[in-house]
């Protein structure tokens, strides 16, 4: 087995304690309105935090039915998130797991910068692709913005 790992900043004009509570606590409601056409619906099996297991469904006719992962860690103080990839379209055969490794933290100007922390786990001697992770960081990345954009224009959301 071999581990590949990334790690990405993103910065926000955004406090760390809204994005997070919008973007990791309350994801489940939140980004399905925010983007039905990437997002059909996410389920949550157990109270959100450690231990909880996630769905997402995607809408009908994309290229992954559904993913699940599992909350390993869920800490709203230090606002730390940390999840695994265990099933789902999203996981190829020789991939055995991805685990993740959020973090959001208080930046100069008042905003905040998130450090994701993505690691591969191959099966054997299998080589990830550079461009599907690439897609799959655009998607996050693509998520995140509009948790943003929302909060820009619903000032009082998520205080």
């Amino acid at each position: 087995m071999a581990v590949t790992t990334f790690t990405e900043e993103n910065t926000s004009p955004l406090p760390p304690k809204r994005i997070f509570k919008a973007s990791i606590v309350d994801s489940h409601n939140l980004i399905p309105k925010l983007m039905p056409q990437a997002i059909k619906s996410i389920e949550v099996q157990g109270d959100g935090g450690a231990g909880s297991i996630k769905t997402i469904n995607f809408p009908d006719g994309g290229n992954f039915k559904s993913i699940k992962y599992r909350v390993d860690e869920l800490n709203e103080e230090t606002y730390t998130y940390k999840y695994t990839l265990i099933e789902g379209d999203g996981l190829v055969d020789n991939l055995e797991k991805i685990t993740y490794d959020v973090k959001f933290e208080q930046s100069a100007d008042g905003g905040s910068i998130s450090k994701v922390t993505s690691s591969y786990y191959t099966v054997g001697d299998f080589k990830l692709k550079e461009e599907e992770i690439k897609a799959g960081k655009e998607k996050v990345l693509a998520m995140f913005k509009a948790v943003e954009a929302y909060l820009l224009q619903n000032p009082e959301a998520y205080t």
